[in-house]
């Protein structure tokens, strides 16, 4: 039996990532990305039992590693304010230094593999994160609302925000690069729509 290269695992990950973002699932095959490793189809089997395994088990790498990214220096026991601007901090420096794995996950997580990837990756975060609200809404931090009411808030100016910096425009096209200054606008009108 052949052994396993981590070089090349890594090569075949990178390149199944630059693949699926630009060809997207149904256009994704172990042919094509054999030769785009130089390596032999036999050879992604060291690795992976089918595309769906390796597919899933990206999905699954890299949504680990941005929910690790996620908490930290984050504390559930922080107040509102300081921890969801940790929150922003950790998520705008993934989603800067990472655009094709975000890519990506963005389209992992809208496809079939969502439940699987999701429930793999997620761990202890959703635990973490939901200890964090129910703190700060005991402390009277934080509004009570839905779970999607509050990410939709929380997080979706920034989310808008970091797209219009990696496509380096926003509305109408004009030129767009994210500064703190646009951040902590956008984060002040958030904690003025979450808190009481």
């Amino acid at each position: 039996m052949r052994t396993r290269d981590t070089n090349k695992e890594e090569l075949v990950k990178q390149k199944a990532i630059e693949m699926l973002v630009k060809q997207g699932i149904e256009g994704f095959g172990m042919n094509r990305l054999a030769k785009e490793c130089g390596v032999s189809v036999a050879t992604l089997y060291i690795y992976y039992t089918d595309k769906e395994d390796l597919i899933k088990k990206i999905g699954v790498e890299i949504g680990q590693n941005f929910f690790n990214e996620m908490i930290k220096d984050f504390s559930p026991d922080m107040t509102f304010r300081e921890g969801l601007h940790k929150q922003w901090e950790n998520r705008a420096r993934f989603v800067i230094h990472h655009p094709l794995k975000v890519a990506c996950w963005e389209l992992l997580c809208h496809s079939t593999h969502r439940e699987y990837i999701m429930e793999k990756s997620m761990s202890d975060f959703k635990f973490i994160m939901g200890d964090f609200a129910k703190n700060a809404i005991e402390r009277k931090e934080l509004i009570s609302t839905s779970k999607e009411v509050f990410w939709s808030i929380a997080y979706g100016p920034l989310y808008t925000l970091l797209r219009f910096h990696n496509e380096g425009k926003s509305l109408g096209g004009t030129p767009f690069k994210l500064t703190k200054k646009a951040t902590e606008d956008a984060f002040e009108l958030v904690i003025k729509a979450l808190t009481p």
